[in-house]
Formats: structure tokens, C-alpha cells, sequence
């Protein structure tokens, strides 16, 4: 029997490589909008986060989502993106 191979992606926070899907997906949209993508199914650019605050704010210091994205992030997006991270742990 075959062994399955389980997808591994890499933290923008901490950068630890966990299985993907235990992280949370960021998407970079096609029309250039960033979103929280619960299902890890939307077509665009992903980049992928550990599900604690600690890794969203080490992101957000090292500006990890202009570097996946390859643009700059405005401060906007991260502070939503940080409110809607909230409402995921509880």
C-alpha cells in the first residue's frame, strides 16, 4: 500500500512547516482584494498562517503578507484581517 502524502505549507508568522490543513489561508484575489479564506478552496494567491494571534502579529511586524503577495499591504487590511482572526478562536 501506497502512504498517503500529507501537504505540508509553511507559517508567514513563525515559519514552521505544519499540515495545511491546520492553517488558516490568507487569499490574494484575482481583482488584488486579500481575504480570510475558511474553506482553502478559493481560486487566487494563498498564503498560509498558524490559527494563533502570536503568528498574526509576527506576520503583520515582518510584513509577511507584502512578501507572499509581492505588493504592499495596507494597514487596513491587516487590522481586519486581525479582527477576523479574533472571531475565529472564539
Amino acid at each position: 500500500m501506497s502512504v498517503k502524502k500529507i501537504p505540508l505549507r509553511q507559517c508567514i508568522g513563525c515559519g514552521e512547516m505544519k499540515n495545511k490543513r491546520e492553517m488558516i489561508r490568507i487569499l490574494k484575489t484575482a481583482e488584488g482584494e486579500i481575504v480570510l479564506d475558511a474553506t482553502g478552496r478559493k481560486n487566487g494567491r494563498g498564503a498560509y498562517l498558524c490559527p494563533s494571534m502570536d503568528c498574526f502579529l509576527k506576520a503583520k511586524k515582518s510584513r509577511g503578507l507584502d512578501r507572499s503577495f509581492k505588493m504592499a499591504v495596507p494597514a487596513e487590511v491587516y487590522e481586519r484581517l486581525e479582527k477576523e482572526m479574533g472571531e475565529l478562536g472564539k
